[in-house]
């Protein structure tokens, strides 16, 4: 099973193979001598089967030939070889533990119980005439004196404890019985001490009763019958205390404890060996086939045994009175011994460990069996320390359960420093935490210096070099991200050790000792593969060195502090890649494109998502640089800004010469324009994208970081003057492109006002001007369509102000018909709507130039009847009459100087103000005179006149 316990094949020394028979940790002698010990202990089997253990002898034979790989002729020889040994002194180990609820025999209502207990060889089945007599005789008279055993006497109580033990032989089980009789013991004592006992009157008739018995005979209290056959080999109960006769029924309980075992036994190993010993030695063999057989399955072995093992093992142990102390130091010496070799998970020394220290008392231990428990704690600490410093590699993430089993290791190892039979029998007790930290720090050193050796390049050559520094530091950098994500939280809550920084700090230092003992050839004449694999390695350090911020505590800088000034040299070529990359996409993306919308909601076309994603990577670039050095790192944003603006700019040329070719292919004028729609967005789209750079390349925070070395206005004039020239520039290729469709559109407006202007007057101003506006709702449809908003707004900008010069001019020709204004004051009222677009256009201030106002009064003049010039004659001379002050012909200001000796006046007239107009200068009387077959106008003109002859002869 690969890889599926703490020690794969192949790790460690001394490790086996999963399927390798491990009979050859004891020589064939002693593997034949154990054998001989388990069969001898399933031949001479004691007690009734547990209901969880193998009743069938002969299904255990079969198991522990399996498990000590024996064939049938070993078998049949060794089996031979028990047969003809003695058999042991089989005993019943019985402790009398307490009782409760007796009879109280004295006349303090109290008794003085002691037992009498031992084996009668032959007892009677339950159907025997005789057995019902034997069971209610007493032990003195069953069994011979010399096999009873007494405890002793506890004086007056109803509860006595004894916790005595004794040993009973016996012969055989199928035909012995346990006895055991509860007496009163009777001393003898005067009436006048007993009467002074008296509490009751059931005490003066014992007083009474014991009067008629003979003296100094002893009361019976109940007694406990058992046939050994009906035993297991353990069994602990509460009996009940039989009566002889019916007169007391109830005579209460009593604890018993028995174990079934054996004396003398006589295999050798029982001879020669103590009896744990020999138990932890059987114990090894049968786990070991226990862990053998699971591997065969592709099973992890989880510390539990089968039934056959289990019984074989329980039989001998209580066949050897092994105490519960001792069975546990023989499964911790046989376990801890079996896991440096075998694959298991760590969690079964668990239970050991507990037990041990639960029951620990170093008296109950002999020296070498102190010095054999001493040296499996070393041995498992050093073995322990030893899976750990390797942890990478014998809990690889990749195998199920991994985590698990480290855990575990580390708590059994934590549980085991912490026993008092560590620190008893270990003098030097260890610094668990420094061991392991010691350990760990040379096991990551060792497997550093593996996978460099690992990935070592074929070819030696810088650019090598730099590819094999950064697989190495990706290998780096994914342990260090499963220390931290997997690892460090075991370590931090059983040892209180900080994984991920032992492991960080050992390499980095590692890392940087060996990036630099590689870059030490690198200068400014490397070649562009070169330059690549730096960059790629230069990320690599970057992302380990920000891994210091995961770190609690360190002392002193670090290795990679200033791991960016060994990448100096390659700074301009990474720099000139970058923008040689972005370059050539914009060239390719401008050859590829078609000029038409790049999807059903965009203006703009393909070429402008590659130019965005030119100037993402740029931007990339530099957060990926993040370099350390402030004046360093503005000398780098200086050199791409400068790129990105080379770029734009050349996109603008590059994309208006591919509409030109494209126009060249096609005559179509509205191909064309078409065409200029999409430049004209894809710059302003250019546009959003130089606007975005001072956020994207977080221009705030390099001006913060270089605060105190470079001055802010030197930042704001270097940055912000190479943005705005760029800016600028597209503004001015915007507005030529927009004065181009402009001027395309100039021409038709300027054809359909003067189809207009010569119409048949006949024709209804409304119905003249509807070609010129079908012309300018087409085409403004589309261009809105295809234009986005603000360059359409400048675009109506400029047209407006074209057709207002196209209208004036119409305008300003001697057509003495009115019909012809009045078509052409339609359209502008027509036109000014069109532009305005019920709020989605030009806005009413930008329409309403003095040029409009100037231009509306004029045709609203030029349209109108002669009447109705006549009437607005009159108005504004009714009006002029009543903004005039109270001087009837205006007012003359003069200045006048009398001389008496002269007897002259000396009049100098200096101004005048609100006379009285004469002359014909006023436009509605130009027009009115000019109208020269309309007889109204004619008539109003010659009355005007003659008014005004009559007026001057006057004065």
């Amino acid at each position: 099973m690969a890889a599926a316990g703490e020690t794969p094949a192949g790790t460690l020394p001394g490790d086996q193979s999963p399927d390798m028979d491990l009979s050859h940790r004891f020589s064939k002698e002693e593997l034949s001598l154990l054998y001989e010990e388990a069969l001898y202990t399933i031949q001479h089997r004691l007690g009734k089967p547990e209901h969880h253990h193998v009743a069938d002898s002969q299904e255990l034979y079969a198991y522990v030939q399996k498990a000590f790989g024996m064939d049938e002729k070993e078998h049949s020889v060794i089996m031979q070889r028990v047969k003809d040994l003695e058999s042991p002194i089989f005993c019943l180990k019985a402790t009398v533990k307490e009782a409760k609820g007796i009879l109280g025999k004295d006349v303090s209502g109290f008794s003085d119980p002691y037992c009498l207990l031992g084996i009668e060889a032959r007892s009677q089945e339950p159907a025997h005439l005789n057995h019902k007599r034997r069971m209610k005789a007493v032990v003195k008279d069953l069994i011979p004196e010399d096999q009873i055993h007494r405890t002793q006497v506890i004086s007056q109580t109803l509860s006595p404890v004894w916790d005595e033990t004794f040993f009973l032989e016996f012969e055989d089980t199928e035909t012995a019985s346990f006895h055991l009789d509860m007496w009163d013991s009777d001393m003898v004592e005067s009436v006048r001490h007993k009467l002074g006992e008296l509490t009751d009157l059931h005490g003066l008739k014992r007083i009474f009763k014991e009067a008629r018995k003979d003296k100094g005979k002893d009361d019976f209290l109940g007694n406990v019958v058992l046939r050994l056959k009906d035993l297991h080999c353990w069994n602990d109960h509460w009996y009940q205390l039989e009566p002889r006769t019916e007169t007391y029924p109830n005579r209460g309980q009593c604890h018993l404890q028995f174990l079934l075992t054996h004396k003398k036994r006589a295999t050798t190993c029982s001879r020669t060996q103590p009896s744990y010993t020999v138990h932890r030695h059987l114990l090894q063999q049968l786990v070991s086939y226990e862990i053998l057989q699971h591997q065969a399955g592709n099973l992890s072995w989880d510390g539990e045994l089968s039934k056959a093992a289990s019984t074989v093992l329980y039989l001998h142990a209580t066949q050897k009175d092994l105490s519960d102390f001792h069975q546990v130091m023989a499964q911790w010496l046989a376990y801890s011994k079996l896991y440096q070799s075998l694959e298991f998970s760590s969690s079964c020394l668990l239970h050991q460990i507990t037990s041990i220290e639960y029951q620990w008392v170093q008296e109950r231990l002999r020296s070498e069996q102190k010095a054999e428990l001493a040296e499996s704690f070393q041995s498992l600490l050093t073995y322990g320390v030893s899976l750990i410093r390797r942890y990478r590699i014998i809990f690889p993430l990749s195998v199920p359960r991994s985590t698990e089993r480290l855990q575990s290791l580390l708590r059994v190892m934590v549980q085991m420093c912490k026993m008092k039979a560590f620190h008893e029998l270990c003098t030097l007790s260890p610094d668990l935490p420094q061991m392991v930290s010691t350990a760990l720090k040379s096991g990551t050193k060792e497997w550093f210096h593996m996978k460099k050796q690992h990935l070592q390049p074929m070819v030696k050559s810088v650019e090598e070099n730099g590819k094999a520094l950064s697989r190495l530091l990706l290998e780096v950098i994914g342990d260090l991200q499963q220390c931290q994500k997997t690892w460090n939280k075991f370590f931090i809550n059983t040892l209180k050790l900080n994984l991920f920084s032992i492991a960080y700090l050992e390499l980095e230092r590692l890392v940087a000792e060996h990036v630099q003992e590689q870059l030490q050839e690198v200068d400014s004449s490397m070649s562009k593969p070169t330059a690549e694999s730096l960059f790629q390695l230069y990320m690599n350090l970057q992302e380990l060195y920000r891994m210091k911020d995961l770190v609690p505590e360190r002392d002193g800088p670090l290795a990679l502090s200033n791991f960016h000034q060994w990448f100096k040299e390659a700074v301009p070529q990474w720099l000139q890649k970058a923008y040689t990359i972005a370059l050539e996409r914009a060239q390719r993306a401008v050859q590829m494109d078609q000029l038409t919308p790049f999807g059903e909601h965009n203006k703009h076309s393909t070429s402008t998502v590659d130019l965005s994603t030119c100037y993402a990577q740029i931007v990339k670039t530099w957060q990926q640089l993040k370099w350390p050095d402030p004046e360093e790192a503005f000398m780098i944003m200086v050199k791409l800004v400068e790129d990105m603006c080379k770029i734009s700019l050349m996109y603008c040329r590059l994309i208006k010469e591919r509409a030109e070719a494209l126009s060249l292919h096609e005559q179509s004028e509205g191909g064309a324009a078409n065409r200029l729609c999409i430049v004209v967005n894809n710059i302003k789209q250019l546009r959003l994208l130089i606007l975005k750079l001072p956020s994207q390349l977080d221009w705030a925070q390099l001006e913060q970081r270089t605060g105190t070395i470079i001055d802010r206005q030197q930042i704001q004039h270097t940055l912000h003057t190479q943005l705005d020239s760029a800016v600028s520039c597209l503004d001015h290729e915007i507005r030529d492109v927009v004065q181009a469709l402009a001027t395309k559109l100039e021409k038709g407006i300027a054809r359909h006002i003067q189809e207009l202007s010569s119409s048949n007057d006949a024709q209804e101003p409304e119905d003249s001007i509807i070609p010129l506006m079908k012309f300018l709702e087409s085409e403004l449809q589309y261009l809105n369509e295809h234009l986005v908003q603000e360059n359409f707004k400048s675009l109506l900008a400029l047209l407006w102000h074209h057709t207002l010069d196209v209208l004036s001019a119409a305008a300003g020709q001697q057509v003495p018909s009115a019909q012809h204004y009045k078509k052409l004051h339609c359209a502008l009222k027509s036109l000014k709507d069109s532009f305005y677009a019920e709020g989605c256009g030009l806005p009413l201030e930008t329409l309403r130039t003095a040029a409009f106002l100037s231009l509306e009064t004029h045709l609203s003049l030029c349209s109108a009847t002669s009447r109705k010039l006549i009437q607005k004659y009159f108005s504004n001379r009714i009006q002029q009459q009543l903004d005039t002050n109270s001087e009837k012909y205006g007012a003359v200001t003069i200045k006048a100087l009398y001389c008496p000796s002269e007897q002259k006046l000396r009049v100098e007239v200096l101004n005048a103000v609100n006379l009285i107009p004469l002359d014909s200068n006023d436009e509605i009387l130009q027009l009115l005179e000019s109208r020269k077959g309309d007889r109204e106008a004619q008539t109003f003109a010659k009355l005007r006149k003659q008014r005004a002859k009559q007026s001057k002869e006057r004065e």
